[in-house]
């Protein structure tokens, strides 16, 4: 599997992961917590793309706001989704593995890492949030979903 092929079915595995949270957080008596941290990997999302295209600029978005509406998360989600996965898909290897630059939050300093790097942090970033969320539910009395990775990879023995 080359790199590219692997980001995209990681994205893809993550954006389903997140998908079935969103279902038990629809059940949950308080929202208000795991809203704020999915609208917060939404923002993530639609921020790293902006840094990397706008360099050198700083980026204005905000990693926090706007807190989406609980209707609006999966909407948002498969937006700030889309550009990514058309980005990976054209994207060679070689160019997955070039370094981007981006300005800092101090609006100075400029950073630097690899496209596939930052593929891999938002995520890596998303996992974190997610875990949060799980644990936000199971607080409030709901099972969380199951969501490992394995899961989504194992077949049976007859």
């Amino acid at each position: 599997m080359n790199l590219s092929q692997y980001l995209i079915d990681t994205w893809n595995w993550n954006s389903s992961a997140n998908k079935t949270v969103l279902k038990k957080i629809a059940l949950l008596p308080d929202k208000s917590e795991c809203i704020r941290l999915l609208s917060h990997l939404i923002n993530c999302q639609y921020k790293w793309m902006d840094r990397i295209n706008v360099y050198s600029e700083y980026s204005k978005l905000d990693w926090w706001e706007p807190v989406y509406e609980l209707e609006q998360l999966i909407i948002e989600w498969d937006k700030s989704l889309k550009p990514w996965i058309d980005l990976l898909n054209n994207k060679t290897e070689d160019e997955l593995l070039q370094k981007v630059k981006w300005v800092g939050n101090d609006q100075i300093t400029i950073f630097t890492a690899p496209l596939s790097d930052i593929a891999l942090q938002l995520n890596y970033h998303s996992i974190h949030h997610r875990a949060q969320m799980q644990t936000i539910i199971r607080k409030q009395g709901l099972e969380p979903a199951f969501v490992d990775y394995i899961g989504t990879r194992v077949e049976k023995v007859k």
